[in-house]
């Protein structure tokens, strides 16, 4: 059964957007979250600089968010243009907090333009953030 269709009648979770911006380097292996730098909706574009977004959701355990980061557009390694980044994260425990953003890598002139870092729960938009690298 899709789990969308278990949860349908449920209350949507209480989010708030706790942080967003430039951050230090983030070890994705670890549950530790990124620190925050600087708190700000403009970064400069510079290799291995990582920029998103902390939320918190409140009353959400045992169910998922979707997410998705609209991006400028680059292509890949083939030269195809890069869809969204588009993902499910399951949440464990309440309070949670989750981090959304993304590194810049080579080559940076195609990753500078704005970054939209959304999050859903039920098909329905929780929280946006909009990045715009410079």
């Amino acid at each position: 059964m899709d789990r969308r269709l278990k949860r349908k009648n449920k209350p949507l979770p209480k989010i708030e957007i706790m942080s967003y911006g430039r951050y230090n380097k983030w070890d994705r292996e670890s549950k530790q979250l990124p620190k925050l730098v600087d708190l700000t909706t403009e970064v400069k574009a510079e290799i291995g600089v990582e920029f998103g977004m902390i939320i918190q959701i409140h009353q959400a355990k045992g169910r998922f968010l979707d997410f998705r980061i609209d991006h400028p557009p680059f292509t890949d390694a083939d030269g195809n243009e890069e869809p969204p980044f588009e993902g499910t994260y399951p949440i464990r425990k309440n309070p949670c907090s989750f981090f959304l953003g993304d590194t810049i890598w080579e080559p940076m002139d195609d990753k500078c333009g704005q970054w939209t870092m959304t999050v859903f729960m039920d098909g329905i938009e929780l929280a946006s953030k909009t990045i715009l690298l410079t």
